[in-house]
């Protein structure tokens, strides 16, 4: 698995990747938390 995905690239190069891969990561967790706030006043606002 490691070899398949980073064969070809140098350490700086898989390190970026990594770190890329976890603000990826980051990233979407934020969106769905802000997601969840988004239909939580959605709700909230349609029982007033």
């Amino acid at each position: 698995w490691w070899r398949n995905k980073f064969g070809g690239m140098d350490v700086a190069e898989a390190r970026r990747l990594k770190e890329l891969e976890s603000e990826n990561e980051r990233l979407k967790r934020l969106i769905a938390e802000q997601l969840l706030v988004i239909d939580g006043l959605k709700e909230f606002s349609r029982k007033k």
